[in-house]
C-alpha cells in the first residue's frame, strides 16, 4: 500500500519537526523553523515572505537568517538592482556539514581548548593532591577535545574525507536505508 502525502503537509511537518529538534542542536526554535521552511522550498525568499509563511515576526526571521548564514546553512543573495535580500537553504550537503563543523569549532572547541590550557598552566605550581588530580583530568579532557579539533581541522582543510568522498558515503547510507 502506497501512502500519498501532499507537498504542503510534508513542508509543514518539516518546519514543525525542525522547531522541536532545535533545543537538541543548541539553536532557537524559530531559527530551526526558518531553516526547515527554506529546506522545503526551491526558490529563494525574502524575509517578509518567510515571516508571513511561518506566522512570525520579520525581526525574528531576520535574526534567524543571520544565524543560519553564519552556520553556512542558508545563503543570502541580493538580486541585481534590488535592495531586498533573498534567502535559500544550502542544499549541498558537504558545504552544509563543513559550515556546521567550522562554526562549532569556532564557538565551542577553540574557546574550550584555550581555557583548558590556561587552567592547566595556572595549576602547574599547585603540588597538592587535589590540584594534581584536577590538572590530570583537565589534561585528559584537553587530549580528547584536541583530537576532535584536529579531526575537524583536517576535515575543513580537505583531509581524509574528500578522498573517501562525502557524497559517496551519503549515497551509500541512503541506499542502505532504502533496503
Amino acid at each position: 500500500m502506497v501512502c500519498m502525502t501532499d507537498l504542503k503537509t510534508v513542508q509543514d511537518g518539516l518546519v514543525e519537526l525542525w522547531g522541536r529538534l532545535a533545543p537538541f542542536w543548541g539553536v532557537a526554535p524559530t531559527t530551526a523553523r526558518v531553516h526547515g521552511w527554506l529546506l522545503g522550498r526551491d526558490e529563494p525568499l525574502d524575509g517578509q515572505a518567510i515571516a508571513d509563511g511561518l506566522g512570525t515576526s520579520r525581526g525574528a526571521v531576520s535574526m534567524a537568517c543571520r544565524e543560519l548564514v553564519d552556520w553556512g546553512l542558508v545563503l543570502s543573495e541580493r538580486p541585481p538592482g534590488s535592495r531586498r535580500v533573498l534567502y535559500r537553504a544550502e542544499t549541498d550537503l558537504e558545504r552544509a556539514i563543513r559550515g556546521i563543523v567550522a562554526t562549532r569549532k569556532r564557538r565551542e572547541w577553540d574557546p574550550l581548548l584555550e581555557h583548558l590550557a590556561h587552567w592547566r598552566s595556572g595549576l602547574s605550581r599547585d603540588r597538592s593532591r587535589p590540584g594534581a588530580e584536577l590538572r590530570r583530568r583537565l589534561g585528559e579532557l584537553e587530549g580528547v577535545v584536541s583530537l576532535a579539533d584536529r579531526a575537524a581541522t583536517s576535515f575543513l582543510k580537505g583531509g581524509l574525507l574528500p578522498r573517501w568522498g562525502l557524497r559517496a558515503m551519503v549515497a551509500s547510507a541512503g541506499r542502505r536505508r532504502e533496503r
